[in-house]
């Protein structure tokens, strides 16, 4: 089916999915005040799987695994909860505007990677272009110096999301692999379903179930996470791409940092630092450079090519 304009209504939704998204890293941070990394991974994933997995029940999906599919899914799930290990240690070090800055920064290093793959794009000057400015306001943000009351141990913090960031990047090109070959849906659940016992076992055997009595605030931040960014955001964004181009509707990712820098400010009033602000301004103009498709590619679109190379978008 050709891709469909955006509508006033489909601008609106794309950008509140970019809120949604931008809060996640408020909600990581606001959960783990009570609950530890570990734990907060997998009351996340947990609520986050059983959205997907309803999703896929309503559309009719088979989650069985044929063979030949083991060995990759299993791999992916592994990727998946190394990566998101770093992502929930990182915040728990670092502020939610650096995070939400460093982690958006993976189309940078999906397009590095991507180069090496034979199933991505090989880098144009352009594109070099972008990944140079890309990685300047990485650069900028990573050395930069966070509050301290929202960063512990910021050095640390700043470089466990640069490795999610790019380790996310690597689950990128790895799921367009795969999908080629199965259906969407078994991917995103299935890597969410294997990280769930790791997470449980290392939150057992490293951290305390809870660090201060509980509250509504970190069950609403994990129902936040699980519910609205891995499950409502999953099946909005699904139907979205159902109608319009992939490389379209990317463009309001862009401004996921910029909503995560700005509700960082408004709920635990962290300073909008200029490292802060030029680093994430020069990563969304690097990336925008980066992942701008020629006017001959984008038509190339029309035919579903450009939607069934994107995988299935989910920020956990």
């Amino acid at each position: 089916m050709k891709p469909q304009p955006l509508t006033t209504g489909t601008i609106v939704i794309a950008f509140t999915l970019s809120m949604i998204w931008g809060g996640n890293f408020i909600a990581l941070k606001l959960g783990m005040g009570t609950l530890p990394p570990f734990w907060s991974a997998f009351w996340r994933i947990l609520a986050g799987v059983s959205v997907v997995l309803l999703w896929a029940w309503t559309q009719g999906v088979s989650m069985k695994l044929e063979r030949g599919e083991r060995g990759p899914i299993f791999a992916l799930g592994a990727m998946f909860a190394v990566q998101i290990s770093f992502l929930n240690l990182g915040v728990d070090f670092t502020s939610p505007g650096y995070a939400v800055v460093l982690l958006n920064a993976n189309p940078v290093f999906t397009n590095l990677f991507g180069h090496f793959s034979s199933s991505e794009e090989d880098l144009s000057a352009r594109r070099v272009v972008g990944l140079a400015l890309a990685f300047g306001g990485v650069s900028f943000v990573a050395f930069g110096t966070p509050d301290a009351a929202l960063a512990p141990r910021p050095g640390l913090g700043n470089f466990l999301m640069i490795c999610s960031s790019a380790l996310l990047a690597i689950r990128v090109i790895y799921t367009r692999r795969l999908i080629q070959n199965l259906h969407p849906l078994k991917p995103v659940v299935w890597q969410m379903g294997l990280a769930l016992p790791v997470f449980l076992v290392l939150a057992v055997l490293f951290e305390p179930p809870l660090l201060q009595p509980l509250t509504w605030v970190p069950v609403a931040a994990i129902l936040y996470q699980g519910i609205a960014v891995a499950g409502l955001c999953f099946v909005v964004w699904t139907m979205l791409l159902r109608k319009h181009s992939a490389s379209t509707l990317s463009m309001f990712g862009f401004s996921v940092p910029f909503f995560g820098v700005f509700l960082s400010a408004m709920i635990f009033g962290e300073s909008l630092s200029a490292n802060l602000l030029v680093g994430a301004a020069l990563v969304t103009i690097g990336i925008l450079i980066v992942t701008r498709r020629p006017k001959q590619v984008e038509a190339a679109s029309i035919s579903g090519v450009d939607r069934a190379s994107e995988p299935v978008r989910t920020r956990l």
